[in-house]
């Protein structure tokens, strides 16, 4: 083989590990609603809409509804939201023998609830998001509606959570 035609094999070899490894960084996968919550990769920074048009660093939020019922705790890695009484029957979450259907995430692996192995959690305090309103950290927008609370990453995946029902999004 000539020098020229073995230094055209490495290159592509090269170029060929360079994509494979862009992809792998760019296109986490979706993980299902057992997905562990704060795997995957790291999502943008936080940030709030200034109404300047830019972006600035914003710390954690954590939010109650105007009900009292759900509470959520916002960060430039996801959503957790916490719901005290709901009617839904409770899905399950694979691997969990604990109560399921209080808390749900929204990360880089997408949405699930999670088992409530600890039993199930009291609802955090926060400040109340009035209906109407909507909360954004990094990726992730929740918004607050007479009909629960609605959160979604920058690509439209999520979920709506209220007392009757709960919906994943899209």
């Amino acid at each position: 083989m000539s020098r020229g035609l073995q230094v055209f094999v490495l290159v592509d070899v090269l170029l060929v590990l360079v994509l494979v490894v862009v992809l792998a960084v760019a296109l986490p996968g979706r993980g299902g609603p057992d997905a562990p919550a704060g795997a995957g990769t790291a999502t943008p920074a936080a940030t709030s809409d200034a109404g300047d048009g830019e972006a600035a660093p914003v710390d954690p939020v954590a939010f109650t509804l105007p009900s009292g019922n759900i509470a959520c705790e916002m960060s430039a890695e996801g959503v957790l939201c916490t719901i005290g009484s709901f009617t839904y029957a409770a899905p399950q979450v694979t691997g969990c023998e604990a109560e399921t259907g209080h808390v749900v995430r929204l990360d880089a692996e997408g949405f699930g609830f999670l088992c409530e192995d600890d039993g199930v959690p009291r609802i955090a305090g926060g400040s109340e998001l009035s209906y109407g309103a909507r909360e954004s950290v990094g990726g992730y927008t929740c918004a607050s509606g007479t009909d629960g609370v609605t959160c979604t990453d920058a690509t439209g995946v999520g979920f709506r959570l209220a007392r009757g029902q709960w919906t994943a999004l899209p």
